[in-house]
């Protein structure tokens, strides 16, 4: 993991964005020789977020589009369920469509990061009787 570091600090606004959006924090991660930043969530999942198709680039300011991959790790041998991937020219637009795609294929966990969704609703928001 010898460039994990130098992406740490190339992407650090990346990562601030992930880690406020996500509510988790956010790390760049080896992952047979490409970096990508990633998110632990709840239940085993996990969220990926490259800037190419091989990972992180070098030049973040050449990098393609970013694309955002939400993923369901098994605790078995088998490979990590690949649930949403979105790619967008912006790192939280291609975010939010991943997790659009959860939701409409049925995948989205209610205690899972609703992620500052304007529609939740929590005792906070809620008016009480005597309002």
């Amino acid at each position: 993991m010898p460039l994990t570091m130098k992406y740490s600090e190339t992407y650090n606004d990346a990562l601030i964005a992930l880690a406020a959006a996500t509510h988790r924090p956010a790390n760049v991660v080896n992952l047979f020789g490409e970096y990508a930043i990633r998110v632990d969530l709840e239940y085993n999942r996990y969220l990926l977020a490259t800037n190419t198709v091989a990972g992180l680039s070098d030049q973040p300011d050449l990098g393609d589009v970013w694309l955002v991959r939400f993923f369901q790790s098994e605790l078995t041998d088998t490979p990590d369920q690949l649930l949403a991937e979105a790619s967008h020219q912006w790192l939280v637009d291609a975010l939010d469509t991943a997790l659009e795609q959860i939701e409409r294929a049925g995948n989205k966990i209610v205690a899972d990061a609703d992620f500052g969704d304007p529609a939740r609703t929590d005792a906070l928001s809620r008016p009480t009787e005597a309002s």
